[in-house]
């Protein structure tokens, strides 16, 4: 296991470049994403392209987890995962959102959420690192994540990630036409059955021509998530699972990194989802473990 200090912000590289001609979304410019819009069902145009920025961002983050590897920078990732997706004419959706500053986020162990990928944090063997990728492409965002150990990661961290991916899975299986929201945490506290803390402090989140949408989704059960899924719902469901205190704190000096508040390791699973007339199909495609 990896006996890194507690991390810090780092120094970050010059905003990356996206080239003339890519399609911006409105915030591109300004970091103002403007007012939260509601959920609406989707038109089967809208679908298609949704399915095509989830598939540029999966392949953005297949490539920045090709190369995790003890000594690698997550400034390094984050322009690998850049590069794959202004290839695919795709904007970073996370660029300048709200003001944040790169193309990905890339958590390591006590990071919850948010990490800001920089020039000075080194993967260590040991650790295990959440890489978030959101591509905007065709006006839609697509958006996935997934945690990877970096070589020889300890067994209570493996057991983590595992238990994390079986959240997912049990969150995704709640989501059907009708079901209330809330059944999403229901499932994922049976499936986590108090083994791990669940963060509450983050959610998932409606995606489609908007980042995020009005609707969030918990992931514990909430008695007040009672709006239900629609056909041609998008949305994510993303679980964030930890060795101990479910708790966040962000840091002072960015305002973005979110992290455990007793320092005990977190990962986290993330997928894209369309609600069908029988479930959920999954748009994103994560890395084969």
């Amino acid at each position: 296991m990896s006996t890194r200090a507690p991390l810090r912000p780092g120094r970050l590289s010059p905003r990356r470049k996206v080239p003339r001609g890519i399609d911006r979304p409105p915030y591109a410019l300004l970091g103002d994403p403007g007012p939260t819009v509601a959920p609406r069902p989707r038109t089967p145009g809208e679908i298609e392209a949704i399915q095509h920025a989830s598939d540029v961002a999966s392949a953005a983050l297949a490539a920045a987890a090709a190369a995790i590897a003890p000594g690698v920078t997550t400034d390094e990732l984050d322009e690998i995962a850049h590069d794959v997706m202004v290839s695919h004419g795709a904007y970073p959706s996370t660029l300048n959102y709200n003001g944040y500053p790169k193309s990905t986020c890339t958590s390591i162990n006590e990071v919850i959420c948010h990490g800001i990928p920089d020039l000075d944090t080194t993967l260590e063997d040991g650790d295990i690192i959440c890489v978030d990728v959101t591509a905007y492409v065709d006006g839609m965002h697509g958006d996935l994540n997934q945690t990877f150990a970096v070589g020889d990661v300890d067994q209570r961290s493996k057991d983590l990630m595992e238990a994390t991916r079986q959240a997912l899975a049990a969150g995704i299986a709640a989501v059907r036409p009708g079901a209330q929201v809330r059944e999403v945490g229901r499932a994922i506290e049976k499936q986590v059955r108090r083994r791990y803390g669940i963060v509450h402090q983050f959610g998932g989140h409606g995606v489609g021509p908007a980042f995020h949408d009005g609707l969030h989704v918990p992931h514990q059960y909430d008695k007040r998530a009672t709006s239900r899924f629609f056909v041609g719902q998008t949305l994510t469901i993303e679980p964030m699972l930890t060795l101990g205190s479910p708790d966040a704190r962000i840091w002072e000096e960015d305002q973005w990194t979110a992290v455990t508040i007793d320092g005990s390791r977190c990962a986290q699973e993330e997928h894209t989802i369309l609600v069908t007339e029988d479930g959920a199909r999954i748009l994103t495609t994560h890395v084969p473990h």
